[in-house]
């Protein structure tokens, strides 16, 4: 993908996970990476030093994306660091706490919500007014399957805010398509190492693989080819509004 070569890209939640995979794979192509972070700054610094090990370019940049103001600083100082922003990888987010929503007080819920989507928001608002003026850009967030199919276990708030994530993709992707910005989504299925899925009951887990076709989770950088594929303009620059699953067949349109 010769065309992410150059190009500026802020991966939120890019300390650990699918976010610091995708961080790795942009600076693989030669893309310049703004790596996020919130408490793990010792793992963004890692994993920016490993891209800089590797002849690649890499910051860290620190911000408690659940603050719509902190947000908007990450993006700018991303946008400043650059030069110019061409893609945003809205990535940070997560299950934060299992609990009945019957347990679920206002903090928590705050804790939730903030995390998952109002930082999908703040981020791509900030995103796209520096984009349109730089003449376009791509926006690709982290949905996930629990956005179709109502989350696991004690987990329905953290499955409706990426449903949020899912069809705010979709509406952005037609409002800001005629200022030559993309936006799509990747909704990963299970993924991870078994012993790190620590907010996951056991059976689930095993209920998830007997389930799945492929009969085993996904690892991170499974998911990685999506994010690259969605960010080039060369591989799909007609393509907008759309969420890509990788799930192992988990789950299917």
């Amino acid at each position: 993908m010769t065309d992410l070569e150059g190009k500026a890209v802020l991966v939120t939640g890019a300390s650990t996970g699918i976010g610091a995979a995708v961080a790795k794979g942009f600076a693989a192509q030669g893309a310049r990476v703004a790596v996020h972070c919130n408490a793990s700054r010792a793992a963004a610094e890692a994993v920016v030093a490993e891209i800089n090990a590797a002849a690649g370019h890499a910051i860290v940049l620190q911000a408690d994306v659940r603050s719509v103001e902190a947000c908007t600083r990450l993006v700018e100082e991303a946008h400043a660091a650059f030069g110019g922003l061409d893609v945003l990888v809205n990535n940070a987010g997560g299950v934060v706490k299992r609990h009945p929503l019957r347990d679920i007080d206002d903090a928590l819920y705050d804790d939730i919500v903030n995390l998952n989507a109002r930082s999908v928001f703040a981020c791509s608002r900030a995103a796209i007014a520096l984009m349109d003026a730089g003449g376009g850009g791509v926006i690709i967030s982290t949905t996930s399957l629990a956005a179709r199919n109502g989350g696991g276990s004690r987990s329905t708030l953290y499955a409706a805010s990426k449903a949020f994530v899912s069809n705010f993709t979709r509406g952005l992707a037609k409002e800001v398509a005629r200022h030559g910005i993309r936006v799509n989504a990747v909704a990963p299925g299970v993924i991870g190492k078994p012993d790190r899925l620590k907010t996951m009951p056991v059976h689930q887990l095993e209920g998830a693989i007997k389930l799945t076709p492929m009969r085993r989770i996904g690892t991170v950088d499974e998911c990685v080819g999506a994010y690259l594929f969605l960010a080039s303009n060369e591989m799909a620059g007609f393509i907008t509004g759309q969420v890509i699953e990788v799930n192992g067949g988990l789950q299917m349109p």
